[in-house]
């Protein structure tokens, strides 16, 4: 299910021990970056046949955030449901859990299972933590998989992913959206990340194929929602506005999943 579909060096028993040092040793979170993470065949008609802006079903736009995303693979090119395939195979899900330390790694096949992003000239996505859990599987997110499918991606675009430290008093790490590229990170409290908006040229986007895995809760792992959190150079009418977003989408959702007329729903800003 895999063979075509992952580079066989990310599949190979004897690099587990050098991925899963370098994932461990990362700042500011437990993050690993693979380049030439599909196989050539594959990146590239992901890369030729990737569904416009217009043709994805959701549109974030909001104080925080500027992108598209969707999950329905049925409209797409058979690409990606082979990608999606692969990376959801027992294969990879195994490899992964021997690079992470994480036994019983797996994803689905909802929004929050695997699906893409896009952002136009301008897109964003403000620094924020995810939300922990797929609140209508019951299952606890820990593995964020990112491939980022743009061709000759020039540094002076931006839209480099940040890894900002648990504090967001610095920026740690930045890891360039360019062909190919897959980032996996460990993703909690300590996870802060986004993207500053991006400056490209006509016809250009930020493309990438996301995966999400899970595990069975813990004891005492319950239900965090996603937060935007401010950047420390943001405007102090900036961080006001943000701040009271949050306070109020957050504790909006729990009253009204107390009053039993919503169920908390899942945002996702990678």
């Amino acid at each position: 299910m895999v063979e075509g579909i992952i580079n066989p060096i990310y599949l190979d028993p004897a690099k587990v021990e050098e991925l899963r040092q370098s994932y461990e040793s990362a700042q500011p979170c437990k993050h690993l970056v693979m380049d030439n993470f599909f196989t050539e065949e594959i990146a590239n008609a992901l890369f030729e046949n990737f569904p416009s802006i217009d043709d994805l079903n959701v549109k974030r736009k909001s104080l925080n955030e500027d992108k598209s995303e969707d999950y329905h693979f049925e409209r797409w090119h058979p690409a990606f449901s082979q990608a999606r395939q692969a990376v959801s195979s027992e294969a990879w899900s195994q490899q992964l859990g021997k690079i992470t330390g994480i036994e019983g790694l797996h994803t689905t096949t909802d929004a929050l299972g695997s699906g893409v992003h896009q952002g136009r000239n301008g897109s964003y996505v403000d620094v924020h933590i995810d939300v922990n859990m797929n609140p209508k599987l019951g299952l606890w997110r820990r593995i964020n998989l990112l491939v980022y499918l743009n061709k000759n991606w020039q540094p002076e675009y931006g839209g480099d992913l940040e890894l900002w430290n648990k504090e967001m008093t610095e920026m740690v790490t930045k890891v360039a959206p360019n062909f190919n590229r897959a980032v996996i990170f460990y993703t909690d409290d300590n996870s802060p990340h986004g993207y500053k908006a991006i400056n490209i040229p006509e016809g250009e986007s930020r493309k990438s194929f996301y995966t999400y895995f899970y595990t069975k809760p813990e004891d005492g792992v319950h239900y965090r929602d996603s937060k935007f959190i401010s950047r420390p150079d943001d405007s102090a009418g900036r961080k006001m506005a943000t701040g009271f977003k949050e306070f109020l989408k957050i504790n909006g959702k729990k009253l009204l999943k107390t009053l039993g007329m919503k169920d908390l729903d899942f945002q996702d800003k990678n």
